[in-house]
Formats: C-alpha cells, sequence, structure tokens
C-alpha cells in the first residue's frame, strides 16, 4: 500500500492538528486559570471527582473509540450495536455514581464522556476531519465559557456540571450512527475477540489515566493531588502533537498506509519536546503557580515520559490497525501495573517526585515491551 498524498495528508492533519492545539490552548489556560483561583487541596478535591466519572466511562466503554473508528473506517456496519451497548452501560453506570456519591455533577459527566468518545470515533473513522475541528473546538470553548461562568455563579460546585454540558453537541453524531445501521448483535459473534480486547485494553489505559488520583487522594492527600493534577495537565500539552498525529494515523493504519516518515517525524519531535519540559519549564511554572510548589519537580522528571508515551502511541496504532489487540492488552496490563506499585513504594516515599518516577517508568516499560515484542516478530519472519 502506497502513502497518502502527501497534500491530503497536511490538509487532514492540519484539520485536527490546528483544532486540538488550540483547543488544548483554550482547555489549558482553563485549568491553569483555575489553578491560580483555587487552594491546592479543592485544585486535587475537583479532579479526584473527575478521575471518578472516568473510571465509570471507561468501564462503560464497550464500543470503545478506536473500535468504532476501526470499523467505520472499514466499512463495517456495527456502529449502532456498539453504540447501543455504550449508551446502556453509561447510563447504568450514571446511575451507580449518583447512588454511591450523591454527585449529580458527576454522574452526568459520565454520560458526557461516553457520548464525546463515541462520537470522536465516528467522526475519525468517516475521516470527518474538518467536522472533528470544529466540533471539537466547540466543546473546548464551551469549557472555558461555562466552567468560568457556573463557577463564579455557583461556585467549585458547578464546575463538574459545566465540563458535562460541554459536550451536549456530540449527540449530533451519536444519532447519526445509530442512523448509519440497524442493531445486530449477530455481527458482534465474528468481532468478540477484538471488541473484548480493546474493550480490556482501553480498561486498563482508563485505570493508568485515572486511577492514579483516585489512589494518590486517601493515601497522601489532596495537597499533593493537586500539584501532580496540575503536573498531568502541563504534561497533556507536552503530548498534544503525538496524540494529535495519532488520531490520524491510526485511520491509514486501518486501511493499510503505513505513515512510517509521519511516525518518523513525530518521535523526534518528542525528544525536542521533552527537552524543553526539563528545561525550560521549571523556569516558568513558579512564576504563574506560586502555590503549586510541588509541581516544578514532578513536571521536570514527567516531561520525560514524552517520548517513550509517543512511540507506545506509535506502536498502539500499528497493531490496533491491523487488529492485533493483545499485545496492546499486555503493554497495558505491564504499563498500570508497574504504576499503580510506583505509586505505592516510590510514593509513600518520595511523595510527588515518586509519583513522578512511577508516572515516567510506567510508560517506558510499556514502550520497551512494544518494540521488543515487534523486533522478535519482525525475526521471526525473517
Amino acid at each position: 500500500m502506497t502513502e497518502p498524498n502527501k497534500t491530503n495528508s497536511f490538509k487532514s492533519i492540519s484539520q485536527i492538528g490546528i483544532s486540538d492545539i488550540v483547543g488544548a490552548g483554550v482547555v489549558a489556560f482553563f485549568w491553569f486559570y483555575l489553578a491560580t483561583l483555587l487552594d491546592v487541596e479543592i485544585y486535587g478535591e475537583l479532579h479526584y471527582f473527575i478521575a471518578i466519572a472516568s473510571i465509570a466511562y471507561i468501564i462503560s466503554m464497550i464500543g470503545t473509540r478506536d473500535v468504532v473508528t476501526v470499523y467505520v473506517s472499514k466499512k463495517i456496519k456495527i456502529t449502532s450495536t456498539l453504540f447501543l451497548l455504550s449508551v446502556s452501560a453509561g447510563i447504568v453506570t450514571t446511575i451507580v455514581i449518583f447512588g454511591i456519591f450523591y454527585r449529580i455533577d458527576a454522574a452526568l459527566l459520565v454520560l458526557a464522556f461516553v457520548i464525546n468518545d463515541l462520537a470522536i470515533g465516528y467522526i475519525l473513522g468517516q475521516k470527518l476531519f474538518n467536522s472533528y475541528g470544529k466540533y471539537i473546538l466547540t466543546q473546548k470553548i464551551l469549557t472555558l465559557v461555562l466552567g468560568l461562568g457556573f463557577y463564579y455563579i455557583f461556585g467549585v460546585e458547578g464546575i463538574i456540571f459545566a465540563l458535562a454540558l460541554s459536550y451536549v453537541h456530540f449527540v449530533i453524531f451519536v444519532f447519526r450512527g445509530f442512523r448509519e445501521s440497524k442493531t445486530d448483535f449477530t455481527l458482534l459473534s465474528s468481532r468478540s475477540k477484538f471488541i473484548i480486547t480493546n474493550y480490556s485494553l482501553n480498561l486498563f489505559g482508563g485505570f493508568r489515566s485515572n486511577l492514579d488520583k483516585i489512589i494518590i487522594a486517601p493515601i497522601l492527600g489532596l495537597t499533593l493531588l493537586g500539584n501532580y493534577a496540575l503536573a498531568l495537565q502541563i504534561w497533556a500539552v507536552l503530548i498534544l502533537l503525538s496524540s494529535t498525529i495519532f488520531k490520524y494515523i491510526l485511520t491509514h493504519d486501518a486501511s493499510g498506509n503505513p505513515n512510517k516518515k509521519l511516525k518518523l517525524f513525530t518521535f523526534f519531535s518528542s525528544i525536542a519536546i521533552a527537552i524543553f519540559g526539563i528545561t525550560i519549564l521549571p523556569l516558568i511554572i513558579p512564576e504563574l503557580f506560586p502555590k503549586y510548589t510541588g509541581t516544578v519537580d514532578a513536571i521536570q522528571i514527567m516531561s520525560i515520559c514524552v517520548i517513550p508515551a509517543t512511540v507506545g502511541q506509535i506502536y498502539y496504532s500499528k497493531l490496533l490497525g491491523t487488529e492485533k489487540s493483545r499485545t496492546i492488552l499486555i503493554g497495558r496490563i505491564i504499563s498500570i501495573s508497574s504504576f499503580i506499585s510506583g505509586i505505592l513504594l516510590l510514593g509513600l516515599t518520595y511523595g510527588i517526585i515518586g509519583v513522578a518516577i512511577a508516572f515516567v517508568l510506567s510508560s517506558t516499560l510499556q514502550a520497551v515491551f512494544f518494540v521488543i515484542d515487534d523486533l522478535l516478530k519482525r525475526n521471526k519472519i525473517s
């Protein structure tokens, strides 16, 4: 299979990239501005409940975003079936979260996350990159406008409500997905292995991204969590380039286009970004966030993680595009087990520095596993 047309590739990446970069800038401003308004403990508590909602939504996503992207790209009429399963599970977990925590805001955020993921999977699978840009930017702007508006009107309690409302416009694509094909559960049987494996790896990936906050809060305290949450917001900006390109290359890996040059460019860019995070950010953070003293040490270490995280995304796209999810699942298990162990061992001993080291170590082990697995498979074929 030949490489995709360079002009079309650049245009598509630009449509995704501009919206992701501008959108990330808007959301980053929102969270950074909130950090200047809130005490470290309150900032940590806010992210604690968002993490709970995130875990619940991950459990609900039977039809994951990447599975939807792959099957829509392959023109397999299974979209409405996957949507029905995920939305139904989302409603159940929404009720459960409210029943446990009596937080209607966190409960509604679960359903909002489900709608968002299904819609984005559909949009990317259809290669509607222009629509992707418009809808993502709308959501990010709503996050800023509603988030700050609700904060000043209702206080901290209004922020998560605002986040949930910011995803409401994605419902349009969920309806499109339902209309695209009839619900047919017989289509699941021949693809159950791929769907279940991807659900499992999405589950482990979601735990990797959110379980840390749920563990840190009761064990290491909300102050440490607040500093760590701000470091994660900064790291999300650093990883933005590779995350943006991943959304593009997955659709083409699924179609048989390898995009080797683009992947190589992404890898070398991640090295430059990591160096920036290590050397420049520690000089900027104390000036902007004087209350968040622990964030400086954390982000200096976590910046290194941009490199292995990028490598992991490149291999993730390659493996997922060919429906070889078992390797990804093993990598995710290695990542989350090493991360949680690292938090409990290093975090308790070294505080936020230990948590940051565990963060880097978990992504590095996953990336090393993907590389070794690929080399062994190449040697076996040759």
